[in-house]
């Protein structure tokens, strides 16, 4: 039988008949804090990797993972067209770590109305668009199925650009084109979308690639670009290098030759801005697991005070130093899995609450989310328990050779 663990034990449960336990504030105060350190960094985590998905998912949604178009140094929204054959798509199709590619065509355009105007960008897709991302955020209508045969020209807007030109679902809008000579064209509302992506909600109409292939006096095969949606996320950086040497090897039948981009690349300071939260949680989690460790310090120095009797008694029966240490080792391994038991339940509990009623909100001008997204990722979980168990046993470690310390002539006696 393990001796240390037994007395531990009898400590940590306490003496029922003279109501003696583990019980001083402080003691409380050293729980409170784990519990209260580790909730705090478990829903640091799982806000943080909430917001990196939630404002990555919208910058793919607008622009997939990955964009083949022609190698040109033009940025604006107005591309060169390239020649896309079927020989090019089975290629990419055959690629395992491609889960799907679109067409697309992009056209800037205005908009006016009888009594406003506002600059756009409209994006013509094709049949094989995923329209998973616009699916979920559509607040009214519906989105642009290939098997639809209705008549005129239809159009998905957001619903920034409704409310500032006072439009709605069923309503049509007159786009002009800065072109030669100047074009203009009707579209009927069909959906009306809404990301609280600012910066793109303002810009991005969706409509039927045939429409702006028509404007642009394009062939069939001719498009913007290609939209490329990898299987696994994680690989993107691996899959968009190897694609780009892929695609360089190639030339459209216009003599273009093909330029890839990973979303990382069209929007860095993005994606950079996202990194830079790693940080943060970096930080909060060092902060929380060292004012949660010496919290903990403090308590069991107070507990090996407390029982400085039971240690010189230990002492005077042969125990040594080395024993009664793992006596407060195994105590402070209880304490600490009572405070994190504690802390696991705080954390889950708020992050259910506002993954449910999203009590806590966002402005979303400025963060691009209406409310406090959370993730409960179980491995980043189960990664935060166990780091803070080992850091906090550890720190336990140097304290405890405060046993030493204590002789057993002057500690027996000691009250």
């Amino acid at each position: 039988m393990n001796a240390e663990l037994f007395i531990a034990k009898r400590i940590y449960k306490g003496d029922k008949k003279n109501n003696k336990r583990v019980s001083s504030p402080a003691i409380r105060i050293a729980i409170a804090g784990i519990a209260l350190g580790l909730a705090v960094m478990i829903v640091a985590v799982c806000i943080i990797v909430g917001f990196k998905k939630e404002v990555r998912a919208k910058v793919i949604g607008f622009g997939s993972h990955i964009q083949i178009t022609a190698f040109e140094s033009n940025s604006s929204y107005e591309h060169m067209p390239i020649a896309v054959s079927d020989t090019l798509l089975a290629h990419l199709r055959a690629n395992p770590a491609i889960s799907n590619i679109q067409e697309f065509i992009t056209k800037p355009g205005i908009i006016k109305t009888d009594d406003d105007f506002m600059g756009v960008v409209l994006k013509g897709v094709a049949e094989g668009y995923d329209w998973q991302f616009f699916r979920k955020n559509l607040v009214e209508g519906t989105v642009i199925e290939p098997a639809d045969t209705a008549d005129g020209n239809r159009a998905i807007i957001s619903k920034e650009m409704a409310d500032k030109l006072l439009l709605k679902r069923g309503d049509s809008f007159t786009c002009y084109f800065v072109q030669d000579p100047v074009r203009a064209r009707r579209f009927d509302i069909v959906g009306i979308y809404e990301t609280n992506f600012e910066d793109y909600d303002k810009l991005y109409i969706l409509t039927e690639k045939e429409v702006l292939a028509r404007l642009n006096g394009w062939d069939s095969d001719m498009v913007s670009g290609i939209e490329v949606l990898v299987k696994n996320y994680d690989n993107l950086d691996r899959t968009a290098q190897e694609l780009f040497f892929d695609m360089a090897s190639h030339t459209d039948r216009l003599g273009n030759a093909f330029y890839t981009r990973s979303i990382k690349d069209i929007n860095p300071m993005i994606f950079n801005w996202l990194n830079l939260l790693d940080m943060n949680v970096w930080v909060i989690i060092i902060l929380m697991l060292v004012v949660s460790g010496f919290t903990m310090i403090s308590g069991l120095l107070i507990i090996i005070l407390e029982r400085t009797n039971m240690i010189g008694i230990l002492k005077s029966m042969g125990a040594r130093d080395l024993s009664i240490r793992k006596v407060f080792l195994y105590l402070s391994a209880f304490l600490i899995g009572k405070g994190m038991l504690w802390g696991n339940v705080i954390a889950l509990l708020f992050c259910f609450i506002q993954y449910r009623w999203q009590l806590l909100k966002l402005d979303p001008s400025t963060y691009y989310l209406a409310a406090v997204p959370v993730d409960l990722n179980p491995l980043y979980i189960i990664l935060l328990n166990a780091g803070t168990l080992f850091v906090s046993l550890l720190m336990m470690i140097g304290p405890s050779y405060l046993v030493a310390k204590i002789t057993p002539a002057k500690s027996i006696q000691f009250e």
